[in-house]
């Protein structure tokens, strides 16, 4: 609808431009007039403001003027009722979609909150993305939503005010990361956060190293510093390369191109008793190897013995192919 609004325009635009052009090459021919004066003639006949003319009209020159004061009058009523109609459809069609996404974010439950969308925001969308996640972004520059907000929820608005973040769905969401540029602002994000969901999980970006204590001591359950670990990345690559190399084919992409997946104990539940890791017996049902398991108290055991016994609300981390992990998926309907 917007882009035939567009082409009236264009064509309103198109109108107004020919009559002008037609007055001045008539007043110009008709009346030997200088282009000045053909210029003035034509505009004061156009707007019909009544300033006197330059000279005598012939008769030619004031049948010409009859013509041309008629259609401008209706070249220009057409002109304004054009953009007065996409002045009001844009701003109904704003506030329709403003309600179409409140909507779509009032239905959202156990979601994810991204505050800020950077250049950190934008891999954490992506990513979330990739794997099906819903998720909301809060973010207080207008030409960053409009480039991205017909594939993205956004939340347009500061994320240190309350409102915002409860517009958000924050006491419905169980994730939120903050990846605004400032350690203050995350700061005072994580403080709201923290009061207005007691149970959420919260992840936030940090700068300094001073700041990462106190985002934690203010309720974030991780904290993240992005050039820390760009840098320990770089060095990796200098001591280890290869083995680095091999990390980095560990794809996490997304829920059908991963190598790696995190599956709770209880998902195993319908398909028997199972009481150490031996009785999965994952690696001939799917092809894939468990390679870590996480307890209920969160301690992570890195390639735990065939006979560990597992707990209710216990993780285990598996490593196969992808085909592998979509065949886990399947069997065990993850």
């Amino acid at each position: 609808m917007i882009r035939l609004f567009r082409s009236k325009i264009y064509l309103a635009i198109a109108l107004i431009g020919f009559v002008l052009a037609t007055g001045i090459i008539g007043y110009r021919i008709l009346s030997n007039l200088s282009w000045l004066d053909a210029f003035y003639m034509t505009v004061i006949t156009v707007t019909t403001v009544g300033f006197s003319e330059v000279g005598p009209l012939s008769g030619e020159a004031k049948v010409f003027t009859v013509f041309l004061i008629i259609s401008s009058v209706f070249i220009f009523a057409f002109s304004i009722s054009v953009i007065t109609e996409y002045i009001l459809s844009r701003n109904t069609m704003d506030i329709l979609k403003k309600k179409k996404v409140k909507n779509m974010i009032n239905a959202l439950s156990n979601h994810v909150i991204i505050c800020g969308f950077g250049r950190n925001g934008n891999q954490a969308a992506i990513r979330l993305k990739a794997f099906n996640r819903p998720f909301v972004v809060v973010e207080k520059d207008r030409e960053v939503i409009d480039k991205f907000e017909d594939s993205i929820l956004f939340v347009e608005g500061d994320a240190n005010d309350d409102e915002v973040l409860m517009e958000a769905g924050i006491e419905r969401a169980d994730n939120i990361i903050t990846t605004l540029p400032e350690d203050a602002a995350n700061l005072f994000v994580v403080l709201s956060a923290r009061q207005l969901n007691k149970k959420l999980n919260i992840i936030s970006r940090a700068s300094l190293v001073t700041s990462q204590k106190k985002l934690i001591l203010a309720g974030a359950n991780q904290v993240i510093m992005p050039d820390k670990i760009g840098g320990d990345h770089m060095a990796s690559l200098v001591v280890m390369p290869d083995l680095i190399s091999f990390m980095d084919e560990l794809s996490l992409e997304g829920e059908h191109t991963t190598n790696l997946e995190e599956v709770a104990i209880e998902d195993f539940a319908e398909q028997g008793d199972h009481k150490s890791l031996r009785d999965l017996d994952l690696r001939r049902k799917t092809g894939c190897t468990i390679i870590g398991y996480i307890a209920p108290d969160g301690k992570y055991t890195i390639n735990p013995e065939a006979d560990m016994q597992l707990q209710p609300k216990s993780k285990i981390i598996v490593l196969g192919r992808p085909e592998q992990i979509r065949r886990l998926n399947e069997m065990f309907n993850l």
